[in-house]
């Protein structure tokens, strides 16, 4: 359906809210998140769903520190393929009970997505993605014995940082294509994807961590999709954020919100990756459109009546 293949990227909070990281909880969360993806499907949209993976796979790398010698830790881009599959199986059941009642529903699957990044990229020698829980400072320099870094994140405390470079391409964005022209429903591309690099024996997982909104760009760019839509806490993107003339975005071309992000108004590591990927999505082919807002008002937002709509020019914007 023309205009109707969006991807989305779901922010970290449709799949943990708040501290409690027990199963059950994380799959509540999820249960919501369906729900509200369930609706978007009724209206006809061809979705691919990718989502965060932070908190799982930070969890999952301390459950390794404390195992036994003879089970040896499995290294991070491991780490990233079972969360994928964990979050993935989650999604699919949640999404499978929003559907129960609705006439013809999707086929749900999760494919395990392998992104490509450039071992040249200069991410490896600056590592920037915090994953895991947050720690005193005393913890985290404790932790550093480990050969781990840890950095303040956003006075919140300390947290383990690794490598984010850019992703170059998704080796399965075909198989991908493929199933949402059938019809499916697809969750893919989850925690940004595994981290691989190429090599003359093929494909070999790298210590890093992908951005899932920049992931979500090129998945959407890969598969041709018509909207990139970013979720996060915030209904808007606004300028002059917390602060009293703070003014929400409803719709801005690319030219306006390069000149904002030249003059700082998008906080690193918050709404920044989120912006930049969206501008890299408007300007990857015409006609393309991103949407910023909240779960909640997804809906709306992709109706033009809320949210955050970025295009190349106003015309594209109604």
């Amino acid at each position: 359906m023309k205009g109707k293949r969006i991807v989305i990227a779901l922010g970290g909070n449709a799949i943990q809210q708040g501290k409690e990281a027990t199963a059950e909880a994380q799959i509540r969360a999820v249960a919501r998140t369906a729900d509200a993806l369930a609706g978007l499907v009724s209206e006809g949209y061809e979705m691919v769903v990718t989502h965060g993976n932070g908190p799982q796979v930070g969890s999952l790398l301390l459950q390794q520190a404390s195992s036994i010698p003879a089970i040896p830790a499995m290294p991070l881009d491991v780490c990233v393929a079972m969360t994928q599959g964990m979050i993935g199986y989650w999604f699919q059941n949640a999404l499978d009970h929003a559907f129960l009642h609705r006439e013809s529903p999707p086929t749900v699957a999760t494919v395990v997505t392998r992104c490509v990044v450039d071992p040249n990229d200069p991410a490896f020698l600056n590592p920037t993605k915090p994953i895991g829980p947050f720690y005193s400072e005393e913890a985290a320099n404790a932790l550093t014995m480990n050969g781990y870094v840890y950095r303040e994140d956003a006075g919140r405390g300390y947290r383990r940082v690794v490598p984010s470079p850019r992703p170059q391409s998704i080796i399965e964005h075909r198989v991908l294509t493929d199933l949402v022209e059938r019809g499916h429903l697809v969750v893919a591309s989850g925690g940004g994807g595994i981290p691989v690099v190429e090599t003359g024996e093929g494909y070999v997982g790298v210590e890093a961590v992908i951005d899932k909104d920049f992931a979500a760009e090129k998945l959407a760019e890969l598969i041709e999709a018509d909207t990139l839509v970013i979720l996060t806490a915030v209904e808007h993107v606004a300028i002059h954020y917390h602060q009293p003339d703070e003014l929400a975005l409803r719709e801005v071309t690319a030219a306006e919100l390069e000149r904002y992000i030249a003059s700082g108004e998008f906080a690193p590591g918050s709404m920044l990756p989120k912006v930049e990927a969206a501008l890299e999505f408007v300007r990857s082919k015409d006609g393309r459109r991103a949407v910023i807002t909240s779960l909640d008002r997804v809906k709306e937002a992709l109706a033009g009546e809320t949210g955050t709509m970025i295009a190349v020019s106003f015309n594209q914007l109604v």
